[in-house]
């Protein structure tokens, strides 16, 4: 598992870009569950990058992205109904 050795850079990034985004649709307003879980995934994301855990960084990064694209998402549907 040569992809487990490596941090998951790219995937913490995006993780962090599309939180951001998030925040920028003002999901903390119309989306509040979904944008608090994916800042949830994002902490985990981070202790377990911080503990060396690689593989379960970048399972939870990737979780925290799907789950801010869905916050925006909803953010943005709220806000053109």
């Amino acid at each position: 598992m040569a992809c487990a050795s490596t941090a998951p850079v790219q995937e913490m990034s995006n993780a962090r870009q599309t939180i951001a985004a998030a925040h920028e649709a003002r999901a903390k307003i119309f989306a509040p569950g979904q944008i608090a879980e994916a800042e949830r995934l994002m902490t985990r994301a981070t202790g377990a990058l911080e503990l060396g855990d690689y593989v379960s960084a970048k399972e939870l990064a990737v979780a925290a992205q799907q789950q801010a694209i869905k916050a925006r998402q909803q953010a943005i549907s709220m806000q053109n109904n």
